[in-house]
């Protein structure tokens, strides 16, 4: 059974605001990309939940996302910003675990600042060349991402603490949950993957991000179900399938529940604004 592909293999720049122009779920909830992406804040605040991981967020802060990495931020009307789709084709040497940035000094800001603009500039160009300029742009928003996880290293015995035990584990969970999802496993399954009780886990995730396990879990199927109502034709009765659900009743009811409306409900609703796909 083929699926649209959640997002093109290009690089795109887009408002943080627009991100949930489709509804407040294309952010809040959680959910995974395949390509890297940057979210950069230059106003309001909220909270960002990365990898079974909860931190806060406010202006002039970077935040780096590999593919593959679930998460999910609070989003309010106030917030304001730009995130970087990488594209799945970039070619750059990126980190490989999540990296929050605060560029403390008011240089930094301007170089960032700069570098989105003339990938934007490039990017909405006719000129000849242009897609290869924005490309090399990108490279020094690279270069920009390497400086300053060197800064961040040096800073490292004054920033926060190395995680816990409880967001070590945390991390494991979200990386299995990520990767098995649609596979109907419950809770209690991941948590003796892991090795402890389900109880053990359900305290951690509270403890790390402020959601219980099973929440984490509901949170990321009826992600991906929204995705798929939102963006594909498929049936729902495949959509349940999909998602491990043993029936399209059990389907449409967890749906309803969570959504507010039934599958076929929110389907019918009006699309709003164009959404670049995550």
């Amino acid at each position: 059974m083929s699926i649209i592909p959640e997002s093109p293999s290009r690089l795109r720049l887009t408002p943080i605001s627009r991100l949930a122009a489709g509804g407040r779920w294309r952010v809040e909830a959680m959910r995974s990309l395949r390509e890297p992406v940057l979210l950069w804040f230059t106003q309001g605040q909220g909270r960002i939940t990365i990898a079974g991981t909860q931190r806060g967020y406010g202006p002039n802060n970077a935040i780096f996302i590999p593919p593959g990495v679930m998460h999910g931020f609070d989003f309010a009307p106030r917030v304001q910003g730009t995130v970087v789709f990488f594209g799945r084709d970039h070619g750059l040497d990126l980190p490989q675990t999540p990296q929050y940035l605060r560029p403390r000094d008011p240089i930094s800001q301007k170089e960032l600042i700069a570098t989105l603009e003339a990938i934007q500039r490039e990017l909405e160009s006719n000129r000849a060349g242009s897609q290869k300029a924005a490309q090399h742009h990108l490279g020094l928003l690279g270069v920009w991402l390497d400086r300053q996880l060197e800064r961040e290293k040096q800073l490292e015995s004054m920033a926060q603490p190395r995680p816990g035990a409880a967001q070590r584990l945390v991390a494991r969970y979200s990386s299995l949950l990520e990767r098995d999802f649609r596979s109907n496993r419950a809770v209690a399954d991941y948590a003796e993957a892991l090795g402890i009780t389900p109880t053990h886990l359900t305290r951690a995730c509270k403890a790390a991000c402020g959601k219980g396990a099973h929440q984490l879990l509901e949170d990321r199927i009826l992600f991906e179900a929204r995705r798929l109502l939102a963006e594909t034709r498929m049936p729902i009765k495949d959509v349940a399938e999909m998602l491990g659900f043993n029936s399209a009743g059990y389907f449409t009811r967890a749906f309803q529940k969570s959504a507010g409306q039934t599958p076929s409900a929110f389907r019918k609703r009006p699309a709003g604004p164009a959404v670049p796909r995550i």
